[in-house]
C-alpha cells in the first residue's frame, strides 16, 4: 500500500488511468450518530476542476450525511489492483455543478437518466491510498 497526496499537474499515469477505467466505487460517509455508512456509487474525477464527483438524489442517505461538509472515502477494486481516495464531500444542487458531474460520471459510466431531484457530491480530494503499482513502481 502507498499514498499519495494530489498535485492534479503529476498525476501518477496508473493510478490516472484505475479512476478513468470504468469500476463500480463504495462511498463511506458519516451517519449523524457517528456510524459509518457504505453505499455503492459511480465516482468520477475532475482534473480541471480538481476534484471528484457522485451524483445521487437529494434524499438519499449519503447526500442527507453531508449537508454539511463531511468527510468521505471513495474506494474502488479490480482484483489486486485498488485505490481509495479520501477527502471531504459537499452536497452541491446548482445546475453547473450537477452538470459537470453527469458529464464526468458519463466519460467514465454512461449518460445517467433523468432525474429532477438529481444533486451532486463534491469531494475535494486530500490523498489517494493504493495497491503498490498504481502510485509508485511495483
Amino acid at each position: 500500500m502507498t499514498s499519495w497526496c494530489p498535485g492534479w499537474g503529476d498525476f501518477p499515469q496508473p493510478l490516472l488511468d484505475f479512476w478513468t477505467e470504468r469500476h463500480l466505487c463504495t462511498l463511506t460517509t458519516l451517519r449523524p450518530d457517528g456510524r459509518l455508512h457504505v453505499v455503492p456509487v459511480g465516482v468520477a474525477l475532475d482534473h480541471d476542476q480538481q476534484c471528484a464527483w457522485v451524483i445521487t438524489n437529494a434524499t438519499s442517505r449519503k447526500a442527507r450525511n453531508l449537508l454539511e461538509r463531511g468527510p468521505v472515502a471513495t474506494c474502488a477494486v479490480d482484483g489486486g489492483r485498488w485505490s481509495t481516495l479520501e477527502g471531504h464531500g459537499v452536497v452541491v444542487s446548482d445546475t453547473a455543478s450537477v452538470e459537470r458531474a453527469c458529464e464526468r460520471y458519463a466519460a467514465r459510466y454512461r449518460t445517467p437518466r433523468e432525474n429532477p431531484t438529481r444533486v451532486a457530491i463534491r469531494i475535494e480530494v486530500d490523498r489517494f491510498v493504493g495497491s503498490t503499482g498504481l502510485i509508485s513502481p511495483a
